[in-house]
């Protein structure tokens, strides 16, 4: 089973790849060079995913700089044009080759996806409803009455009777006339039932139906122990995270899948309880409301770089 890579990591590679990518186009500005010096000093990663990124250009170009630089000064123009295609070509190839060591080409292939943060509502043309998590991508295969989970989450709405299938890595999940969550995670696959009943059917053990208000785990054994699902409280597919005496930790976890970049925090805060409702569309308001109501403090290096550390007592 591949290796789950984080959003953050996907974000940076992506970053360092557009950034090879605008800087061998020759198109890159001054503006540009001071950006990318930023946003290289913002944050190690960043600076490191360069490094990355420069090591591969040099592996993949087969021609010294000297060489090139020498050739391209020739008064030759369809010399010098075919040389600058042909770096242009080999520039390109680390840059796609370093996204793909961190974003698998299957997501990259797929029909529909969301960025980090993004939620999507999709009307397909059967009359079912699909909709999109953050950082997901699925494939859409109606003539074969199928939808493919390749990364993150999903909500299906079927209200026909003629089925769709989920295929998911542990298993199918055969949905009419219902409405069902799907959340594809590192080593298993959530099936959350909202209304109606689905079919199951497991790479291992018999099929099996789940109600709605249900909830169980798919995994390469086999299914989980069914759980209770409320499907009356509001979720991601309104924009919306639900805490109800959480602890603060898990919370963070989950708000971190909609957010660029890295969020931080002290062990100290893991097990504050938090309970509310935050809308998903501004996560920096959301680190706010944690501040206000919590004893604890949030510290910005960039945008992209935040630590929530335990507020400080001043007598």
């Amino acid at each position: 089973m591949r290796t789950a890579i984080s959003s953050e990591a996907r974000e940076v590679a992506r970053a360092a790849a557009q950034w090879l990518t605008l800087l061998e186009s020759g198109e890159a500005t001054d503006d540009d060079h001071t950006r990318l010096q930023h946003w290289r000093s913002s944050d190690s990663r960043n600076e490191s995913a360069w490094q990355k990124a420069q090591l591969l250009r040099q592996r993949f170009c087969g021609l010294p700089p000297t060489l090139a630089m020498a050739t391209l000064d020739r008064p030759d123009l369809a010399r010098r044009a075919a040389l600058k295609r042909a770096l242009g070509v080999a520039a390109l190839v680390p840059a796609a080759w370093l996204i793909s060591r961190q974003l698998p080409l299957d997501v990259w292939r797929a029909d529909l996806q969301t960025s980090t943060g993004e939620l999507k509502r999709l009307p397909l043309a059967d009359g079912s409803s699909l909709q999109l998590n953050t950082a997901s991508a699925a494939n859409v295969d109606l003539a074969k009455h199928r939808v493919t989970l390749v990364r993150g989450e999903m909500a299906l709405k079927v209200p026909g009777s003629v089925a769709l299938t989920i295929e998911a890595p542990y298993g199918r999940i055969v949905v009419s006339r219902s409405e069902v969550c799907v959340r594809l995670n590192e080593r298993d696959c959530r099936v959350s039932v909202v209304s109606g009943s689905v079919q199951l059917q497991p790479l291992h053990g018999p099929m099996m139906t789940l109600q709605a208000g249900q909830q169980v785990s798919l995994q390469a054994s086999g299914v989980g122990p069914v759980g209770p699902f409320d499907a009356l409280l509001p979720d991601w597919r309104s924009g919306v995270l639900m805490a109800q005496n959480q602890a603060l930790g898990d919370f963070l976890r989950e708000l971190s899948r909609y957010r660029s970049g890295l969020l931080r925090w002290d062990p100290a805060l893991e097990n504050l309880r938090i309970t509310g409702s935050f809308r998903l569309d501004n996560t920096d308001r959301v680190l706010s409301l944690l501040a206000a109501s919590l004893p604890l403090e949030v510290q910005s290096r960039t945008r992209f770089w935040v630590t929530l550390v335990p507020r400080k007592n001043i007598a």
